[in-house]
């Protein structure tokens, strides 16, 4: 089994990608929106973190994460995360020989992408990317159109117009 190496910063800013275990859980976290953010919720007030930016997507998710100043541990949040959300939901998915055995649920993949934020343009590309991504994988046509995601927040705060989009590159206001 490979040896990954995660970067422990304390009160770092993580991006990072989690995937349910199967990508055709097709709509799972948004059918259980609910109970995903509970687990949140939960966590947060249990370890806090500040959530910075997030999406929401059918079988997967992207966040950035900011750590308290004493703190590097995401992994214990992430476990607990995924955890409090399994026990919320019904048992209905396929698992694997492996997990029966490990005592897992078949809904989470095992691993996550993690990225340590090295600077505010870096921080921002991420941010982008984040609002992005239902755009870029066909949800919507429109980032506004996505309401599981922080994009609405960024809004309200007079970060973003409601016309915001991005081309990878650039933030660009598409309005009139």
């Amino acid at each position: 089994m490979p040896d990954y190496r995660r970067i422990k910063v304390q009160g770092g800013t993580y991006f990072f990608t989690v995937n349910c275990a199967e990508r055709y859980h097709q709509h799972l976290l948004i059918n259980q929106i609910g109970a995903l953010r509970a687990a949140f919720r939960n966590v947060k007030h249990q370890y806090p973190f500040s959530l910075d930016a997030i999406v929401i997507l059918p079988d997967h998710l992207h966040c950035l994460w900011t750590l308290p100043p004493d703190d590097a541990d995401y992994q214990k949040r992430w476990a607990l995360i995924k955890a409090n959300f399994s026990r919320a939901i019904p048992a209905t998915e396929k698992r694997s020989q492996s997990r029966i055995k490990r005592g897992e649920r078949g809904i989470w993949q095992r691993r996550y992408w993690e990225h340590l934020i090295r600077d505010e343009r870096d921080l921002r590309h991420h941010i982008e990317y984040i609002h992005w991504n239902p755009v870029k994988h066909g949800w919507v046509e429109s980032v506004c159109d996505w309401p599981y995601s922080s994009f609405h927040s960024y809004v309200k705060r007079g970060i973003y117009s409601e016309n915001w989009a991005w081309d990878g590159d650039e933030t660009l206001d598409v309005g009139e």
